[in-house]
């Protein structure tokens, strides 16, 4: 008689109607893009007075993976730029490919497969891509992976190995219990109270099993909002206007 293994229990679920909506957000981004292994990159640098200051520190990149929106939308783009205002190089993949979701405005348009192919397509580039930035900026660089949505599995995927310092997500999608278990790094969780795609039953399944993988973690809740908040909430509503969260813990495991 054969067994067969049964796939870690799912999470935060593909994503649904509430990773689509949101606030256009008003600013000038700063960055540039560029490409790194072929694949378009959003690339947001420390100010001079930053990198003097840090000096002898060593290099502090963000891989920023973002949600279906893509690092060319001017709401993840002032993220970025907020990030390296605060003294780190910010690399935003475009795993899209120039195909991100707002630029679908067409009535016909299918969601749900556009959804399965492009993530096909990012999960096989992404290999690449961070082997690319591996190979330009070098090993001994402290990478932090901060995914948003459909990013959060490739942030966590590389919080179970030592390719980077430290990890965090916001309203995540597509996670299992195995991401969690597994962690290795230092975590960050940001996560709205009101969140269909990752559930407070599931948020507290997740804070199980931290605690069971003596993990490090730090988890913050915003009362009040819901899944997209942290890229494409309403700057109007204070419990909304909120920065990049993850800032505090790519801190505190900063090696100087």
């Amino acid at each position: 008689m054969s067994s067969t293994i049964a796939p870690p229990a799912i999470l935060a679920s593909a994503p649904g109607d509430c990773c689509f909506k949101g606030v256009q957000h008003t600013g000038v981004a700063t960055g540039k893009s560029t490409h790194i292994a072929g694949i378009p990159t959003y690339v947001s640098k420390p100010s001079p007075a930053h990198e003097r200051l840090d000096a002898n520190a060593k290099e502090r990149i963000i891989l920023f993976l973002p949600d279906v929106f893509g690092p060319f939308f001017l709401n993840n783009q002032l993220i970025m730029d907020w990030f390296a205002q605060h003294g780190f190089l910010v690399l935003g993949i475009d795993y899209f490919f120039g195909d991100a979701l707002y630029l679908h405005t067409e009535e016909d348009f299918d969601r749900n497969a556009w959804i399965k192919n492009v993530r096909e397509k990012a999960v096989s580039e992404f290999p690449k891509w961070l082997e690319g930035v591996r190979d330009i900026y070098g090993e001994e660089t402290q990478y932090f992976a901060v995914g948003y949505c459909f990013g959060a599995p490739f942030a966590l995927n590389l919080a179970v190995t030592d390719k980077v310092a430290a990890a965090a997500f916001a309203h995540p999608g597509f996670l299992n219990e195995d991401h969690f278990s597994n962690l290795r790094q230092p975590l960050f969780l940001s996560c709205a109270e009101t969140d269909s795609t990752f559930p407070l039953e599931s948020r507290r399944r997740a804070e199980d099993l931290l605690v069971a993988a003596k993990a490090t973690y730090h988890i913050q809740v915003f009362s009040g909002v819901k899944h997209g908040f942290a890229t494409r909430g309403d700057p109007n509503i204070e419990n909304e206007r909120m920065f990049p969260a993850p800032f505090p813990i790519l801190r505190r495991t900063l090696v100087e």
